[in-house]
């Protein structure tokens, strides 16, 4: 048998499905790694990110978790208020979780999480990156893909391997043109939703002390009102508060472009939140004009497969998700973490040259991935849109009982806000998605004979 780590994989995408992939196959042992990004460089920046216990398990066993968790806020708690008054609606402790899940529930800044994947990539001599470079077409997809990729300021030239795993992110490329070839159309899709992402230094927030105390403490804040809310935390040592919000996609529509980004108005802003509480304005104040940006939040419908030949779509590109659930990021790391499991298993021919057998022992394998990892995912992205709705619910009987909810939480142990609730953090936070993969690889690859 030919042993699977020699088998060449390129990635497409550098983010954090992308590094998190890459650096998965390293650290599993495979030889040839190369990966296709279309910016100059990873000059890392974005807004604030939540690591929950799932992905930390996966980030520890990478070997990158230490360098990331310097800089984390271990949260330790969840306040739920109403965005007009300020009154808390609901405040769920969270002391345990590493106790409960061996690993604890973390915010951070994005920076942090990209740049600790990175430098564990620079670690692995297996892994060559390609900047500048786009991906232009996939031209076979068994049984070795073939792709085209086009440098910056170059020619547009092919790449042959023997798997190829697309990152390429909610406007991937490489689903659409495989979705196109398989016969479907799957263009994303907008959620009638958009976000600000705000950074407050701590020097802005502490002359003020209940501003103060927020970026002092451990707690995750969620101000909700009909139809928006925001969510903040401290990150960076506790030297930035990252503030999201999600609100009605009325500004960004005439707006809209190629990175899904506008520039916002604060006056616009502002409004949009004008009827909540003194302290939320007094935070929105605190932006400068000219430095609010708004993202169009966009998704696309569920997949018929995320697999064709020896090519598969991982995170965003199969199952971008609303921010409501905070799992995103994670469930993209995971998958790359699945992959490798998977394709280190495969039992290839003793005769590395009958490409047909090994391509067809490789298409086993992406498949067992996309069935250990469809269902899971798709709950989640579900879940993110049921918590996103109750979350936004205006004036009527159906906000009276979510409120009734709310209050109940402590004796029924359920929340409606469902990132912050026992029961679905249990199911979440629980799943060992590598532990799973070995339990389960055997069975379910005995089944796609």
């Amino acid at each position: 048998m030919t042993d699977p780590r020699n088998l060449r994989v390129a990635v497409i995408g550098a983010g954090m499905g992308g590094l998190g992939t890459a650096l998965a196959f390293a650290r599993k042992g495979f030889k040839h790694i190369d990966v296709f990004e279309t910016a100059s460089n990873l000059g890392f920046v974005g807004a604030g990110i939540q690591m929950p216990p799932n992905v930390i398990r996966v980030l520890d066993r990478l070997g990158v978790w230490e360098e990331i968790g310097r800089e984390a806020t271990n949260v330790k708690g969840t306040s739920i208020r109403q965005g007009s008054t300020d009154k808390e609606l609901a405040r769920v402790d969270m002391p345990d979780m590493e106790e409960k899940y061996g690993y604890p529930h973390c915010t951070g800044h994005r920076s942090s999480l990209a740049s600790g994947l990175f430098n564990g990539c620079k670690q692995e001599p297996a892994i060559q990156f390609h900047f500048s470079t786009s991906l232009v077409s996939i031209d076979l997809y068994e049984p070795r893909p073939v792709f085209t990729v086009k440098p910056r300021d170059g020619e547009p030239y092919q790449v042959e391997t023997d798997v190829l795993l697309a990152a390429d992110g909610i406007k991937s490329v490489t689903r659409t043109q495989m979705m196109a070839k398989l016969g479907y159309v799957s263009e994303a899709q907008d959620t009638g939703q958009a976000a600000y992402r705000i950074m407050l230094k701590r020097s802005e927030m502490e002359h003020d002390p209940e501003l103060r105390a927020l970026i002092d403490s451990d707690t995750v804040v969620r101000w909700i009102g009909e139809r928006r809310h925001i969510i903040a935390y401290p990150v960076s040592n506790k030297q930035i508060y990252n503030i999201s919000t999600t609100q009605p996609d009325d500004n960004f529509a005439a707006a809209t472009n190629a990175t899904y980004t506008t520039k916002g108005s604060k006056s616009a802003m502002l409004g949009v939140f004008a009827d909540f509480c003194p302290l939320v304005h007094r935070m929105l104040d605190l932006v400068p004009n000219g430095e609010v940006c708004e993202w169009k939040l966009r998704t696309h419908k569920p997949l018929p497969t995320w697999v064709l030949g020896a090519v598969a779509l991982v995170g965003d590109a199969c199952h971008p998700t609303l921010p409501h659930l905070s799992q995103g990021a994670a469930m993209a790391i995971e998958d790359g973490a699945v992959l490798a499991e998977c394709l280190s298993r495969v039992p290839l021919p003793s005769d590395h040259g009958d490409a047909a057998q090994t391509a067809a022992a490789v298409n086993r394998a992406l498949k067992v991935y996309e069935q250990l990892r469809r269902d899971h995912t798709y709950a989640l992205v579900d879940l993110a849109a049921l918590s996103g709705r109750t979350l936004h619910l205006g004036e009527g009987k159906a906000k009276e009982e979510r409120d009734r909810e709310f209050a109940e939480h402590r004796r029924n142990g359920r929340v409606p806000d469902k990132w912050a609730s026992p029961d679905v953090q249990k199911m979440i936070y629980s799943h060992d998605c590598v532990k799973e993969t070995s339990e389960k690889f055997d069975k379910i690859w005995a089944t796609l004979a």
